[in-house]
């Protein structure tokens, strides 16, 4: 087992604290990354980006806000140069499925003379549970410019199950991953399974865009409502409604499904 860390950029988020959990209980170096860390990584401060990548041979790479941001293709770009020039072997990153800035991300990343594994997430059940979505879930209205589109939401623990194996194994190399659960849903299906198994009413209500961006500006600021916005009217017109195979093609096992997620997440109280 080297002895070099796994540097992990995004080590708060949903998917890199899953990460960088299982990579410590087996034994392996991490060097977990975001603005709170020492040494400290910022994307919007590129003088940090030395220091905190130096030293690391396999670095997993999760853009905030999200690789659809207009910004996002310039920075990986840079991202990954410096990779090359302090002799990184191995890059994950976690990339979204069904968005056009992510897969101008991912190209970039694949043209650069760094070993690469793309991890294609769908939404994640998690963001239900413990995201954008669970103040929504406990207050009892889903609204979301999404119609009745259905979309296959993944467990991020899978997604991390996945990520681990690509920055430890050499059989990922040049691979690509499409991480989903078993089974397309509604969102309106989602929240009436979810108002199931919490034995508390979830209404789903599709709304339009603008009616979606101008509830985000008070909670997030009108830059990231934006973003929201525009992803969700980028990626919720079916594009994302088939299965994708990764976690069986890595893991050996079936993707955890939506309600077995939940039913977990309702017994440790995620929205008591």
């Amino acid at each position: 087992m080297s002895t070099a860390p796994v540097a992990v950029i995004g080590a708060t988020g949903t998917v890199g604290r899953r990460i960088v959990e299982r990579l410590d209980a087996a034994g392996h170096a991490t060097r977990p990354l975001s603005r709170r860390t020492d040494p400290r990584f910022d994307w919007d401060d590129e003088s940090t980006w030395r220091a905190a990548l130096d030293g690391c041979p396999v670095l997993y790479v999760s853009y905030y806000p999200d690789l659809a941001s207009p910004e996002a293709p310039a920075r990986i770009a840079t991202l990954t140069s410096l990779a090359e020039d302090l002799g990184v072997q191995r890059i994950v990153l976690l990339s979204g499925r069904g968005e056009s800035g992510a897969r101008r991300c991912e190209d970039i990343v694949r043209a650069s003379r760094v070993d690469h594994t793309l991890v294609r997430a769908s939404w994640f059940t998690q963001n239900f549970v413990e995201g954008l979505l669970q103040p929504a879930v406990v207050g009892g209205l889903l609204a979301l410019p999404a119609g009745d589109v259905r979309e296959p939401f993944v467990d991020a623990d899978d997604i991390a199950d996945v990520a681990v194996a690509a920055l430890l194994e050499p059989d990922h190399s040049g691979r690509e991953y499409e991480v989903t659960g078993p089974r397309l849903l509604s969102f309106g299906t989602a929240a009436d399974e979810i108002a199931a198994l919490t034995g508390r009413p979830l209404q789903y209500v599709p709304i339009d865009a603008e009616t979606f961006r101008s509830a985000l500006v008070p909670e997030i600021g009108a830059a990231r409502a934006d973003l929201l916005t525009d992803l969700c009217d980028e990626v919720f017109d079916g594009r994302n409604a088939s299965l994708g195979t990764g976690v069986q093609d890595v893991l050996g096992r079936p993707a955890r499904d939506f309600a077995d997620v939940c039913r977990e997440a309702a017994l440790a109280g995620a929205w008591s």
